[in-house]
């Protein structure tokens, strides 16, 4: 059968709501416990916590080499920085030396004039020393905010430098000592060294720590040959030594000769080499022989050096060692640089490593990861659209199958890779071959299950309607009121055996090949429906619609009213009846059986409309219930909805039939139509029923002798001399039993029901069966002032046994026949002339 687009859309959309259904777990998911994380976070975890031991450790050793090169850094901007101080050092040297020889003359100054005159002499060293501690302070602002150590150092030499202006201010006003005066300069110059020997670069770097030294030992070798020069130059300016000085410039001659000899120890042979070469200069020699000639003198003599000779010499000599120490502190800073530069670019080629390191890591593991998600991902998927839609949709193909079982493809395993999840995969698609073969074996024996319910249903059927056959016979030649009754009871209970013969045939899953091509009237199929239960004569009929069911659904619809019927007489008291009514309603109609029995609890009539809304398949606990499976199965193959529902006294039994079971009227036809058995269909009310509303086969109630009895083969010819017009019109039919029923000889007897549901009585008042009419072909009714047509009506006798031969030939062919039978497809022209 086909699905339309609407039909695609629903099954892809139920499909994606299965599909989208979460397995949920059999315990609550916990956070805390390792087994119950997902895979996804577990990849996580197994990636994360090693990258961030990895960054942890890289952070470190980062960390480390990134102080490292910080500190070098600050050491090489330190050591640089050296070029200002040294030269602030410089003409703070230059300024106090040559102070120190004009305060002698500032105190003899008679006027103020005479000492702007000396001032004048000191301005120029002044302002250079100035111009050098503006540039050192310019270059220290950097340092000063890096480095808080560097920066309270500075700070110091800042104040000295400071308290030096102030001197130079209150020279003139203040009554000041030579050693207050000059004793600020050497502050302010110790306090200049300190910071030039400030920069450390640590322990682990003993070169640089030798660099510093050398030029550090070399600045104060030079200050100390700046304050020898300063006392002689004092001296010399003044014409006699002081009493200090005997004791004053040996020692600091002493303190030179030391520092040179640190500084010796320290210097590279290249600056040794070039410090010698400076020794020998003719300046520095002029120099070092004036020197050497006061010290020998002695200080206690008279004799002094000539003040613009020692000056001039000296400071010849001064502007020497000024340039050698800015070589010694310019190789100093170089090393300090390179050491610098060299440590960030191994600190900078280290982070680059550690991230490359860590990138291609997180790279590998974040594939490799990517790689197991994907195959958990596509393993689960795959064993989420075969648990919850291929593996049912295959069980619930083979569990309609009807015809051969249909080829199961099983589709192969996602996850092709030859790891464990592939395999785990392969093994999934194998457990899953098994079960579609372990159901395609059960298909198969279920099938041949079926095949062996049909062939005996069959059988049963053939003999059941050789024994309906046989009892026709009977009751046809039987006189016997007792006898007929029983004959009667016996075939009543025929009747229900080929009902369950009929029921085992849609246990198996087949349909039933009683079959109309003309519609049948709604109250035909309801009669014919009350006429295959055993407690007919309960039933009523209270309200039937005019409306005609298609052809090819009335067996089907029949077994399934009678099932429904039979349920609620054997469930309610004798002395009660079961209403039946029918109506439109919407689309289409709506059949009601109500009874007034025992009814059901609220769970047990919940269980029973789930039964009937979704048939179960056919087990053991299904013959307990057969009635029940068999109105859900019939009424799921046609879209028949069925419910039940409590009553004010019992159950109503509501069928709604839908529009495509209903059939418009078919056209009148006089021509005889077979039938199979059935009851006739009757009109309520007092309606006289004409040959074209009667069935096309009955019996009729004889008044002959036995010899005489003829089998009539439709029931209009026999019912109309049967029942008397002035009757009323009721009819033969009766739902009180035969005590109720009009005889022969009865006239004054009270008139039967409107609606019948035995198929006549006899001359005796006992009910017959009307052998093959369950069912008629209902015509068009005839109006009543119409009459009937009259027509030549062959020999009943000759039909009847050509009928009777022919029905148990079909049967005898059916039964020895194959199971499958065909169904006509969706869209074809049914039997009964509909689409």
């Amino acid at each position: 059968m086909g699905v339309g687009p609407e039909q695609a859309h629903g099954v892809s959309q139920h499909r994606r709501r299965r599909f989208d259904v979460r397995v949920v777990p059999h315990r609550r998911r916990s956070a805390l416990r390792l087994q119950d994380w997902r895979m996804r976070t577990k990849l996580a975890t197994v990636l994360v916590i090693p990258s961030v031991a990895f960054l942890v450790l890289a952070g470190v050793q980062t960390q480390s080499l990134v102080s490292r090169a910080s500190v070098l850094g600050d050491f090489a901007a330190q050591v640089g920085i050296g070029r200002e101080i040294t030269a602030l050092t410089h003409r703070l040297q230059v300024e106090r030396d040559r102070t120190a020889g004009e305060l002698p003359a500032l105190r003899d100054a008679a006027d103020e004039e005479a000492s702007e005159k000396q001032l004048a002499v000191l301005q120029p060293y002044r302002d250079a020393a100035d111009q050098a501690a503006a540039q050192l302070r310019v270059a220290a602002e950097p340092l000063a905010e890096a480095d808080a150590s560097w920066r309270d150092v500075y700070v110091v030499a800042s104040q000295a430098y400071q308290q030096v202006g102030y001197i130079r201010d209150t020279m003139t006003t203040v009554l000041l000592s030579d050693d207050t005066i000059i004793g600020n300069y050497h502050r302010a110059i110790d306090a200049l060294l300190n910071l030039l020997a400030q920069p450390t670069p640590g322990a682990d770097r003993p070169e640089l720590a030798d660099a510093v030294l050398r030029y550090v030992q070399f600045a104060r070798a030079k200050e100390l040959s700046s304050r020898v020069r300063a006392e002689l130059y004092a001296a010399a300016r003044a014409g006699s030594y002081d009493s200090e000085d005997s004791a004053q410039v040996p020692d600091l001659r002493a303190r030179q000769l030391t520092a040179l000899g640190a500084f010796r120890i320290a210097a590279t042979n290249v600056q040794v080499s070039r410090y010698d070469e400076m020794s020998l200069d003719p300046a520095f020699v002029t120099a070092s022989r004036l020197e050497e000639q006061a010290l020998s003198q002695g200080t206690s003599g008279s004799a002094v050096l000539d003040a613009e000779q020692w000056w001039a010499a000296s400071e010849a000599r001064h502007e020497l060692l000024q340039r050698f120490e800015a070589e010694v502190l310019s190789a100093s800073a170089q090393q300090a640089d390179d050491a610098s530069g060299t440590q960030l670019r191994q600190t900078l080629l280290v982070v680059g490593v550690i991230i490359t390191v860590l990138l291609v890591a997180v790279l590998i593991s974040v594939l490799i990861g990517r790689s197991l998600a994907r195959s958990i991902r596509l393993l689960r998927s795959q064993a989420l659209r075969i648990a919850q839609i291929e593996l049912p949709e295959a069980l619930a193909r083979l569990r309609s199958v009807s015809g051969g079982v249909p080829p199961i493809d099983v589709s192969p395993a996602v996850v092709r890779s030859l790891d464990e999840i592939g395999e785990l995969a392969e093994a999934f698609v194998a457990v899953h071959r098994s079960a579609v073969g372990v159901a395609v074996e059960q298909a198969n024996m279920r099938r041949n299950v079926n095949a062996m319910f049909v062939n005996l249903a069959r059988r049963s059927q053939v003999l059941v309607e050789r024994q309906l056959e046989l009892l026709d016979d009977l009751e046809r030649e039987e006189g016997d009121p007792e006898q007929l009754e029983n004959l009667f009871k016996l075939d009543h209970l025929a009747a229900r055996m080929r009902r369950n013969d009929e029921s085992l045939l849609v246990l198996a899953g087949t349909e039933s090949t009683r079959r109309w091509n003309r519609p049948i009237r709604l109250s035909a199929v309801l009669l014919a429906a009350s006429a295959e239960i055993e407690q007919y004569q309960r039933v009523r009929h209270e309200a039937v619609a005019d409306l005609h069911v298609v052809g090819h659904a009335v067996g089907e619809l029949v077994h399934l009213l009678a099932e429904l019927l039979e349920n609620a007489t054997a469930f309610s008291r004798p002395d009660t009846i079961v209403q039946v009514m029918a109506r439109m309603e919407g689309p289409g109609a709506v059949v009601e059986i109500a009874d007034q029995g025992l009814g059901m609890s609220a769970t047990a009539l919940s269980e029973a409309n789930a039964v009937l809304a979704t048939p179960p398949a056919a087990d053991v606990a299904t013959v307990e219930r057969m009635g029940l499976f068999v109105v859900g199965h019939l009424a799921a193959r046609h879209g028949i909805e069925v419910r039940l529902h409590g009553g004010a006294g019992g159950l109503v039994a509501r069928v709604r039939l839908p529009r495509p079971l209903l059939a418009a009227a078919p056209p009148p036809s006089l021509d005889p139509v077979p039938s199979p058995r059935g009851l006739p269909v009757a009109t309520p009310g007092p309606v006289d029923p004409g040959p074209a509303e009667l069935p096309v086969a009955g019996r009729r109630p004889t008044t002959v002798p036995r010899q005489a009895h003829t089998v009539p083969v439709r029931a209009e010819d026999v019912l109309a001399s049967a029942v008397p017009k002035a009757s009323g019109g009721g009819g033969w039919w009766s739902r009180e039993g035969p005590s109720s029923v009009v005889s022969a000889a009865g006239a004054g007897a009270p008139a039967p029901p409107a609606v019948p549901v035995t198929a006549g009585t006899n001359e005796r008042g006992l009910p017959m069966r009307v052998p093959m009419a369950q069912l008629n072909a209902v015509r068009q009714p005839a109006r009543p002032e119409q009459q009937p047509a009259t027509r030549d009506d062959p020999d009943p006798d000759a039909v009847g046994g050509m009928l009777s031969k022919l029905y148990s030939g079909v049967r005898r062919a059916e039964a020895e026949e194959t199971t499958e039978f065909p169904v006509p497809p969706l869209g074809a022209w049914s039997e009964g002339g509909r689409k």
